[in-house]
């Protein structure tokens, strides 16, 4: 039987931002480029907050800031070079996070690495850089940013971007299935303990949002059908992911904590 086109299988207009984040201090990571990470940093300044974005990238970063200025250039944006997979580089990043911007607010955790590899072909060096760079970051960043807000006392929001294949089975993707699903335990687990700062901790979990990036990892056959899957037949545009991640950090979200928020047609 053939399948019905559903209305929403064409993706809608961006929704304008409604200063959600007015006022509101934002670090990003790996927000250079195309993808998440870039769509959240221009969601911040849509809905009236100042960003920092981060990546490891030097050159993308700096054309990120680029083309964030021109389009809100009565926003505050900034950068700072960043190598999440070192924890040095990681503190570091928040002290001067916290420096350029004043104060920190809001952690978005983005930075994340896939591929597709079968456990039986998989190496150590494989699965341990999609680990370190997907769940270890996570976990620096998050640590760095609890210690700041632990000795700033006002409080704020940590974002994580984990996946429904913390969830779901996916062949190819064992290495980078566990480091999300481990996303998704630290947040939980993390949220407990900062509550005792004033802070939420919490998580989306998209299941696609096809982007350039995605692209040069996986073939675009694979991405056609995991978007046929979803209920509207499409996948998700980043900014329908960025819009989810700004209302967790904003204060339209005060009782959702160690929460993680499926961005799909469904949970599993």
């Amino acid at each position: 039987m053939t399948r019905p086109v559903s209305p929403l299988a064409t993706p809608p207009e961006e929704t304008p931002g409604h200063d959600l984040l007015a006022g509101k201090k934002v670090v990003v990571t790996a927000a250079a480029g195309t993808g998440i990470g870039f769509s959240t940093a221009r969601r911040v300044l849509m809905e009236g907050g100042d960003v920092l974005v981060s990546d490891f990238h030097e050159r993308r970063l700096g054309e990120t800031v680029e083309k964030l200025t021109a389009e809100f250039p009565d926003r505050q944006v900034t950068s700072f070079v960043c190598d999440v997979s070192s924890t040095e580089q990681v503190d570091a990043l928040i002290t001067n996070a916290a420096e350029q911007l004043g104060r920190i607010d809001v952690l978005v955790n983005n930075a994340g690495l896939g591929g597709e590899t079968p456990v039986a072909d998989m190496t150590d060096e494989q699965w341990d850089r999609v680990l370190d760079i997907t769940l270890n970051s996570t976990f620096r960043a998050t640590r760095a940013a609890l210690r700041y807000f632990r000795d700033a006392g006002h409080g704020g929001s940590i974002v994580n971007n984990a996946s429904v294949l913390g969830w779901r089975a996916q062949r190819g993707q064992a290495h980078y299935a566990a480091a999300k699903a481990g996303v998704m335990a630290l947040t939980r687990c993390s949220a407990v303990e900062a509550a005792d700062y004033g802070v939420r901790i919490n998580a989306v979990s998209p299941s696609i949002a096809k982007h350039p990036f995605l692209a040069k990892v996986t073939t675009d056959e694979l991405l056609d059908e995991l978007a046929s899957r979803e209920a509207y037949g499409r996948a998700a545009e980043v900014w329908e992911i960025a819009s989810v991640i700004a209302m967790l950090a904003s204060d339209y979200s005060t009782y959702m904590t160690g929460e993680v928020v499926a961005v799909s047609s469904q949970r599993a």
